[in-house]
């Protein structure tokens, strides 16, 4: 019953067509005030040609956006908000929340544009012109006239409307009959071009632009449409091609009719065509009327659309309806509100540039919205109007932006930096969405290009990044490692917290759903950057094994794992650390994995956050090889974090066989090399006693360590790892799979080598061309010659063709031997 009830209301609520929803709103607001009184002054003043070249861009316009919001609607349940849902659904909440409160604010001062130049024409006709009333005065009762009818519904609204369209087709019939009387054809050839000095063509695209905007006024009535998804396409194209028809019409007979002279000068030469001239001046107010009621119904239900959706706290109270179709009556007082205030206020001249600025991007970001979501390649983008093409979104987008810069520049930017304020103050303020929008399609649209891009080029030591796998089993010193992860990819790698479950699968599932809600937990606490995985198995050593080297998608594969130290005081670990610790460690280290490791105590850890920034200092046990380079690199990159950029870098560094000053000399060159600054110490022996007094006064060590026989671990110490390490700071054990070249240039590496197999090929093949020129030259003078070269140039063939085999091997992921032609050849 209750479901019944819901779907009653809803029924009641949803209740207009495409005519009455979209068509007439539509068409009534883009057969306004300019068609009547501006039409022919465009005309007169830019010649027929150029007027027509008007009407062609204006209604580009007009159709590339029909287009992407037929696309759009057919493509989402289209509810209340017009504009506003559609672009804040698509281009999400930001977005969304700035175009809806500019829109509403547009809408509800166009009441008061509109009621004014009623008021003026009023004033000014017969029927009050002896009177001398003023037009605010009227502007101001018709705006209180409409607020009634809006305050009614949409179904009153909808019934003046068309008491207004009857009087719209009368007017145009008494002009087109009038004008059809008058027209001439050599009349019309002297209109083709403008009469002389006059306005220029933009200033008059400017004045003409207006005329159009009205073709997505049926959008803002979506939610009492019954099918938006047919009404909105349909009554739009519908609306666009009679204005279209309309205007076109209008242009010429206008061209036809009054020499180019006259129209520039007089703006009411509909008027003077028309066979009834007070039907004009009823078509006028009506036209005026009508593009008022217009707005009067669209500025309330964005307004009544963007609480509902809870952006802004303070507009809550406007989410309520009244009746059974919802009538937003609250968001109408408030639209009546501004409109009042704004023909008190009068000024208008500097108010209406940035308001039809608010409206080109609103059609701007509808073109975009379209654009950005058919460009996700989503495949849940499937819009049922099929004659869609996303260039043709982008064109409109572009169009909207370049009408912006040429009607009002100093309006336009005006009206973008609100824009981008509204959405910068939603971006620091507002609650997440309650909805998906297509920014994530949009962003694993972007991952999957530019995998497929990473994946085309050539690996250089100068690309190499991070990509963790920390493995986070243990809850009690997880945070400690997930932590660890964030410093250590220095903002330019990934981390994945992996926990495995070891078990049969069905009775595994409730504990993954607990720990992935744990595991989330903490990564929001700890590591917001990193990524969670939580994998069930019944064999925790095949799955550690597949995980190790399976982990990652195309270039990015996992290249570091990260875990804790062996913690002998937890023996519910003891299972998996004698999985990972053992021989998977080892395989992965030698297919070119690194491994690091933490040991921290809960006390150690505790006076490491507690230790001020600027006195922060990391020590790196120095080995001269790839782990040692490995160490350089990962301290380098944990000092990027926030934690640790005021912290000092110390090498620390056994006594060799060479002098004190050499080795000193040694090691800061190669800081030098490698662009790492820090401070260098020798440490007086290769005891671990006098290391761990030398480490005193740090805060975190990097150290190296080897695997020995059986997978077991050891530090270049003779001590008992676990011993020495308990009276040491919080540091990581580190053994490096993969040299990194850390004083890399561009021109070494893959890409350096593929060009010097390029240039061996190329110089083969140039030398072969050669001889073989030489041996047709010498067939006629020398056999024995001739016989010498052709062996020679066979040779040069053969070494071309290994060169192209060595070529395509290294492109394939192969290596090549490094071999020339030589000069004696």
């Amino acid at each position: 019953m209750g479901r019944k009830g819901r779907n009653k209301g809803n029924d009641q609520r949803h209740t207009l067509g495409t005519f009455a929803g979209v068509f007439t709103p539509s068409v009534l607001t883009i057969l306004g005030i300019i068609l009547f009184l501006r039409t022919g002054y465009v005309v007169g003043s830019a010649g027929l040609g150029k007027a027509l070249i008007i009407l062609g861009i204006a209604n580009v316009i007009a159709v590339l956006t029909s287009v992407s919001l037929s696309a759009i609607a057919t493509n989402l349940k289209v509810k209340g908000g017009g504009h506003y849902y559609l672009i804040s659904r698509t281009l999400g909440l930001e977005f969304g929340g700035a175009i809806g409160v500019v829109l509403f604010l547009a809408q509800a001062v166009s009441i008061a544009f509109y009621c004014i130049g009623f008021g003026e024409v009023l004033a000014a006709s017969g029927f009050l012109a002896e009177r001398a009333v003023s037009p605010r005065v009227i502007a101001a009762a018709a705006v209180a006239f409409l607020f009634v009818l809006a305050w009614l519904g949409a179904d009153w609204a909808n019934r003046f409307q068309y008491v207004v369209m009857v009087l719209l087709v009368a007017a145009l019939g008494s002009f087109f009959a009038g004008g059809i009387d008058q027209w001439n054809t050599q009349t019309l050839a002297a209109n083709w071009t403008a009469p002389g000095e006059g306005p220029s063509f933009w200033v008059l695209f400017a004045l003409f632009f207006p005329a159009v905007t009205g073709f997505t006024a049926g959008v803002s009535m979506s939610g009492d449409l019954k099918n938006p998804g047919k009404s909105l396409p349909l009554g739009t194209f519908l609306a666009v091609g009679v204005s279209i028809l309309v205007y076109f019409g209008a242009v010429v007979l206008f061209a036809g009719a009054l020499p180019n002279a006259e129209l520039a000068a007089d703006f009411d030469a509909m008027n003077r065509l028309a066979r009834y001239g007070w039907l004009i001046d009823a078509g006028v107010i009506a036209a005026t009327l009508s593009s008022a009621m217009a707005s009067f119904l669209g500025a309330p239900r964005i307004l009544q659309s963007l609480a509902a959706d809870r952006i802004f706290p303070f507009l809550h109270p406007f989410a309520k309806g009244a009746g059974p179709t919802g009538n937003p009556r609250r968001a109408v007082a408030v639209a009546a509100g501004i409109a009042f205030l704004t023909i008190f206020l009068g000024n208008l001249n500097l108010i209406a540039p940035v308001v039809t600025m608010f409206f080109l991007i609103t059609y701007g970001l509808l073109n975009y919205a379209t654009f950005y979501e058919a460009r996700t390649a989503s495949p849940s983008f499937r819009p049922s109007f099929k004659w869609f093409d996303k260039r043709l979104s982008l064109l409109g987008f572009a169009a909207c932006l370049l009408v912006m810069l040429i009607i009002d520049p100093t309006a336009g930017i005006v009206a973008i930096s609100l824009l981008f304020a509204i959405m910068q103050y939603l971006r620091r303020t507002a609650d997440p969405a309650r909805w998906a929008d297509s920014r994530r399609g949009h962003h694993l649209q972007r991952v999957r290009e530019n995998l497929l891009a990473a994946a085309e080029a050539p690996q250089h030591p100068r690309d190499w990044r991070p990509q963790i796998l920390a493995f986070a089993e243990d809850p009690d010193r997880r945070p400690r490692l997930l932590r660890l992860a964030s410093w250590l990819e220095g903002g330019s790698g990934l981390t994945t917290a992996v926990q495995l479950l070891e078990g049969k699968d069905l009775l595994l599932s409730k504990r993954k759903k607990e720990a992935e809600a744990a595991l989330s937990k903490d990564l929001r606490e700890h590591n917001p950057a990193a990524f969670s995985l939580v994998l069930t198995t019944r064999d925790a050593n095949i799955a550690v094994h597949t995980l190790l080297q399976a982990h990652g998608i195309g270039p990015l594969r996992t290249n570091t794992v990260l875990l804790n130290w062996r913690d002998p005081e937890n023996a519910g670990t003891a299972r998996f650390r004698e999985v990972l610790l053992g021989k998977q460690l080892r395989t992965l280290h030698r297919l070119g994995g690194n491994i690091v490791m933490l040991h921290a105590s809960r006390q150690g850890w505790a006076r490491l956050e507690e230790d001020e920034e600027e006195k922060k200092r990391l020590g790196i046990l120095w080995s001269d090889d790839a782990t040692g380079r490995m160490m350089l690199l990962l301290a380098y990159l944990m000092k990027r974090a926030e934690a640790w950029k005021g912290a000092e870098l110390q090498l620390l560094a056994f006594p060799t066989e060479m002098d004190r000053e050499e080795q000193q000399t040694k090691l800061a060159s190669l800081l030098e090399e490698a662009r790492i600054e820090a401070s260098i110490c020798i440490l007086p022996d290769r005891e671990g006693g006098s290391f761990v007094e030398a480490a005193g006064d740090l805060c975190f060590l990097f150290l190296p360590f080897r695997f020995r026989a059986g997978g077991a671990m050891s530090l270049p110490f003779v001590d008992d790892p676990d011993r020495l390490l308990s009276r040491l700071p919080p540091a990581v054990v580190v053994a490096a799979g993969e040299d990194i070249d850390l004083g890399a240039e561009p021109e070494e590496g893959a890409a350096a080598d593929l060009a010097a197999a390029r240039d061996r090929r190329d110089k083969w093949v140039k030398l072969a061309e050669e001889t073989e020129g030489k041996a047709e030259a010498a067939d006629e003078k020398c056999p024995e010659e001739m016989e010498k070269l052709r062996r020679k140039a066979a040779s040069a063939r053969a070494k071309a063709t290994d060169a192209e085999n060595a070529l395509k091997e290294m492109e394939s992921g192969g290596e090549s031997p490094e071999e020339s032609p030589q000069e004696g050849h």
